[in-house]
């Protein structure tokens, strides 16, 4: 299979992955607090991407640790938890929504810092595909209108975040491997992440009873899956490709998203599936080839 092919068979998994992250997190709040399910998700995902890959650090140079301490804050470390806080007070679909800015902002932030060029048709793809986003969110506040719009701010934040990342991971982290970056962002984190459960008191706050025992059961899975196989391919991703089109798995994300919070009695509206379509008309204008 060559790289173009490849990378759409990336795509597709990381959104069918990543878009039922969203209801794992929901389930996951249940039994336990906004910032315990940002924390364990990162030092779950930390340790058994230790295990596989701990000797990976050996080939990470010195000039590339800036890159991964900056890349592993923004890209892993707050948006665990702003998704964490904007999920318990909204639904699952809509902060899926929310997340798809963040092509668009690649876009933005990779043209005014750090170098990258794009054509007319990609920007006009972008910008469909943020249309679609757009017309998702005002008819998702129509059907849910007690939603608090104030934690959507939180999504926006982490996607800023991820759109600063892939570029970085273009840019400066071009020359190492999936596992080798996958590895370092995460050892990177230990230390920061064992912090805050010491600082939010894990051991008493936590309850160990069966919402608790789910909710560890959803968080292992959200963190095996949608935060370490998933880190691991988005990187390969990235090496394949170019960053609009790695990021455009957010426009693939909500499809996923919007299907799980259909079947968990989160209300859909045939409109909402039309605009999903414009999204997908959006990847496929800003990724098609010359």
């Amino acid at each position: 299979m060559d790289h173009k092919q490849l990378r759409w068979v990336y795509l597709l998994a990381l959104a069918l992955i990543w878009g039922s992250s969203f209801i794992l997190m929901k389930r996951a709040l249940i039994g336990m607090t906004p910032i315990q399910l940002g924390a364990l998700r990162i030092l779950i995902s930390a340790v058994l991407l230790l295990l596989i890959g701990f000797r990976r650090v050996s080939l990470i140079k010195r000039r590339h640790w800036p890159y991964l301490v900056v890349n592993a804050l923004i890209g892993t470390f707050f948006p665990a938890f702003l998704f964490a806080y904007a999920l318990d007070k909204m639904d699952s679909a809509i902060a899926a929504i929310l997340n798809s800015l963040t092509p668009l902002q690649t876009l933005i932030f990779g043209a005014l810092f750090f170098g990258f060029g794009f054509r007319k048709r990609q920007l006009l793809g972008v910008l469909i595909g943020l249309a679609g986003t757009v017309l998702l969110i005002v008819k998702g506040a129509e059907l849910h209108p007690n939603q608090d719009y104030f934690y959507a701010l939180l999504i926006v934040i982490a996607s800023v975040g991820y759109a600063i990342n892939v570029n970085i991971l273009k840019k400066y982290l071009h020359d190492l491997d999936a596992l080798s970056i996958t590895v370092g962002n995460f050892l990177v984190l230990i230390l920061p992440v064992l912090a805050v459960l010491y600082l939010a008191d894990f051991s008493a706050t936590f309850v160990w009873d069966k919402a608790g025992m789910n909710a560890l059961f959803y968080v292992s899975i959200l963190a095996i899956l949608g935060t370490g196989v998933a880190k691991l391919m988005f990187n390969r991703l990235v090496q394949l490709s170019s960053p609009v089109f790695s990021s455009s798995v957010t426009y693939l994300i909500p499809l996923v998203a919007v299907f799980w919070g259909l079947l968990d009695g989160e209300t859909v509206t045939f409109s909402q599936f039309s605009y999903g379509l414009l999204i997908l008309l959006g990847v496929y204008m800003a990724n098609k080839s010359r």
